[in-house]
């Protein structure tokens, strides 16, 4: 689901798309990388949404959240551990089945 809409089609995202990109931006783990190659827009874009769609307080403690360091929200800031988590009760995939521990 790549989508390449420009700075004037911001505004064209469906509810569904912004509510999932307010939700990638709260994420400590997803990066502004890998917003930008879902749905094409930039973490300045990002910011502009958050600010428009949130409360002020709740916009407030996102930025401050963000540019704390809790979460990585660039790649090239990050662990590379960080950037793919996997649970330790995930069970491996293999072949379309899932394989037994």
């Amino acid at each position: 689901m790549v989508s390449n809409k420009s700075k004037a089609q911001v505004q064209d995202f469906t509810e569904a798309e912004r509510d999932r990109i307010i939700e990638m931006a709260w994420e400590d783990r997803t990066t502004f990388d890998a917003i930008k190659a879902q749905f094409g827009i930039t973490q300045g874009e990002v910011e502009k949404l958050m600010r428009k769609e949130l409360k002020s307080s709740s916009f407030k403690r996102w930025r401050k959240r963000v540019s704390s360091g809790v979460g990585v929200k660039h790649s090239y800031k990050a662990d590379p551990d960080m950037l793919r988590f996997k649970c330790s009760r995930q069970k491996t995939v293999t072949m379309n089945k899932i394989s037994k521990r």
